[in-house]
């Protein structure tokens, strides 16, 4: 077999096995109600704990396969975005918040509006799309000199990966290695004891869902940072990462390769733009959502209900992509892939996201009571 084919072969296994992991990650979270956004709502609503077991338990997963991977030689984290030299902290908090307050107002983040379009959501259908369109801007257009120039600036050049266990090696005096492993073994405690404490209002479901969430990023790791790569590309000469749009190891996302999966269907004849792994995924949750939702019989049409909520599902469908551009990373980028990585970038990232998503909820709550007290006043005086 030539070396072209050879590599082509890889990147082929690749893009399957990333379309393959969306199917089963898209019934997965049609199935189980898999949302990082709901977990937050749930919480801050009612107290409800499931989705945010279910979250945490992703993580928890997610953070064991990690180390699992970079003890055993079968993945590289230092050269993932997450674990960059470089944090772009105010990047981070505020593409966070933005992304977060965006996902209240479209009722999903987008790993959840891909779920939502296939069981038959239309509004989700519009959120994706503004999602991409801001993405993209974003990345390489109008919205990317407002993102280097105004939150890129504010950056921290570190001495190494940005990985909690590399930065907090040096105060604590242990090596990078085992504080990592100290880190995810007190997830994994931490999740646990939460869990046990919530257990009656749990199901298995929820809980296996969440499981399941935490290996398939594990795969994927292992797809992008052990099955793709090679350690001397036989044109450049260097390590490649096959596949993949960043030219590294990735893990779960869904903002970035929305504005990628659009740039490569408006730009289809350009052979400069081909499918990666990130769009392979995408393209996959919708698939399996689809099919679950047919299975289990939940598909049904839904369109917007008022000019309100049209308005609300554009803006947040902006908020989103240009928030999650810039955090390098929607709920599930950091929510579940950073934060598994241990990313101190991904740990700001997600405190901008629930300060976000906190912030819109009580605005929402704020004007549901107005419309309550308005109606209540109509009542009396008819």
């Amino acid at each position: 077999m030539s070396p072209d084919a050879s590599l082509a072969t890889l990147t082929q296994y690749v893009l399957w096995g990333g379309l393959l992991i969306g199917v089963v990650f898209g019934a997965v979270s049609q199935s189980t109600r898999f949302c990082v956004r709901g977990a937050i709502a749930d919480w801050v609503i009612f107290r409800g704990p499931a989705r945010l077991v279910a979250w945490f338990v992703a993580v928890a997963v997610g953070a064991v396969c990690v180390q699992l991977l970079i003890a055993s030689g079968s993945f590289d984290a230092s050269r993932t975005l997450a674990w960059s030299d470089r944090l772009l902290w105010a990047s981070a908090l505020f593409g966070g918040l933005l992304f977060g307050y965006g996902m209240i107002l479209c009722g999903g983040c987008p790993q959840r509006s891909l779920v939502k379009a296939g069981q038959g959501n239309m509004k989700s259908v519009l959120t994706l799309l503004v999602v991409a369109i801001a993405a993209l801007m974003t990345l390489r257009g109008l919205l990317a000199s407002l993102r280097v120039s105004v939150f890129d600036r504010w950056s921290v050049q570190l001495s190494g990966p940005q990985d909690l266990g590399h930065v907090l090696s040096s105060a604590l005096g242990l090596s990078a290695g085992s504080l990592r492993w100290l880190l995810t073994l007190l997830i994994v405690a931490v999740v646990a004891a939460f869990a046990w404490r919530v257990r009656r209002s749990l199901d298995a479901g929820t809980v296996i869902g969440g499981a399941l969430v935490g290996l398939l990023l594990g795969a994927a790791l292992v797809l992008t940072g052990h099955i793709g790569f090679i350690a001397e590309h036989p044109e450049t000469l260097e390590s490649a990462w096959l596949g993949t749009q960043s030219r590294r190891p990735e893990g779960l996302s869904f903002a970035a390769p929305m504005g990628h999966l659009l740039d490569l269907v408006t730009m289809w004849t350009d052979q400069s733009t081909v499918l990666s792994f990130g769009v392979a995924v995408v393209l996959g949750v919708l698939g399996g959502s689809f099919a679950s939702a047919r299975l289990r019989g939940d598909f049904r049409w839904e369109m917007f209900a008022s000019p309100r909520e049209f308005g609300e599902h554009l803006l947040g469908g902006v908020l989103m992509g240009f928030g999650g551009v810039t955090a390098l990373g929607c709920s599930v980028g950091n929510g579940v892939t950073g934060l598994a990585l241990l990313s101190s970038g991904a740990v700001l990232a997600v405190i901008g996201i629930v300060a976000g998503a906190r912030a819109a909820l009580w605005v929402q709550d704020r004007h549901s009571q107005r419309a309550d007290k308005h109606a209540t006043a109509s009542t009396q005086l008819a």
